[in-house]
């Protein structure tokens, strides 16, 4: 069985991502998942700016997984800010075309789990304006995991009903929001309810055939209810199931490896590559 295609996201080494992108392709990996901020936002980089970039990668042997932008500050279902979110979106699915992938990965907000909730007409209205340009331009929006559980995520999907709106699946969100909502709620931490509601390995089963990306990042919830991201293969996440049900669903896609915390993120993302290979 061949290696499973690895990333790295590149903002996670925490150095100058010229640097960064030497250092990935010495490790071996073919990918960097690819923040779309500071000199690489939309804005900072023309035509010839985006093809410098591409060719530069190339030299390296690298490519681009997907470009990586929004994050909690952005919700598509607040109407007073909609148009200048489907705009600024806009951009970034032509970016992400520009640079080769044509993925854009995002957080868009927490959606409402009933249809009832007027925010959800504004979800729906705000995906359809972005999926007519993405499917104009020829690239997707991979809705990032986590907020909400994998069957609400797959409801807007299929109301939607384009091809440029799909998944960027991350497990170890789907054991750190529910962990954060029953803290948020004054609950105790119940792994049996969360795991029930979000799933984070089976959701594949429901989300699988929208999965374009996926993260490579492990979590976990401490007795105390503390939830925590960890080095991967140390968490929750069941990573050969996992994998397995990635493969039923026909994913070729890559597993960018995000680690976010942690005193040695450079060292830890070293060894996540070696466990991914081991996989």
């Amino acid at each position: 069985m061949p290696d499973l295609k690895t990333a790295i996201m590149l903002g996670n080494l925490k150095m100058d991502p010229y640097e960064g992108m030497k250092v990935v392709a010495d490790m071996g990996v073919p990918a960097i998942h690819l923040s779309a901020s500071g000199p690489f936002a939309p804005d900072k980089l023309d035509a010839a700016g985006r093809k410098k970039l591409v060719s530069h990668l190339e030299s390296l042997g690298l490519e681009i997984s997907a470009i990586s932008a929004w994050g909690g500050n952005v919700d598509l279902g607040e109407a007073d800010k909609q148009a200048e979110n489907v705009a600024a979106g806009r951009k970034l699915l032509e970016l992400s075309r520009d640079l080769g992938p044509a993925i854009w990965q995002a957080h868009v907000g927490i959606m409402p789990h009933e249809t009832s909730d007027p925010a959800w007409q504004i979800f729906v209205d705000s995906f359809k304006q972005l999926a007519e340009h993405g499917e104009k331009v020829g690239a997707c929006l991979a809705i990032e995991t986590g907020p909400e559980p994998p069957a609400v995520l797959k409801r807007l999907i299929e109301t939607v009903g384009s091809e440029a709106i799909r998944v960027n699946y991350d497990p170890a969100n789907l054991i750190l929001w529910p962990a954060r909502y029953m803290k948020d709620a004054g609950e105790p931490y119940d792994k049996e309810k969360a795991t029930r509601e979000y799933q984070p390995t089976e959701g594949v089963k429901i989300l699988g055939e929208y999965i374009v990306h996926t993260h490579a990042k492990d979590a976990l919830v401490r007795e105390d209810g503390q939830r925590q991201e960890v080095p991967l293969g140390t968490g929750w996440v069941e990573w050969p199931r996992y994998i397995e049900l990635l493969s039923e669903a026909g994913y070729d896609g890559y597993f960018a490896i995000e680690r976010e915390t942690g005193e040695d993120p450079v060292g830890d993302i070293r060894r996540a590559v070696e466990f991914l290979r081991g996989l």
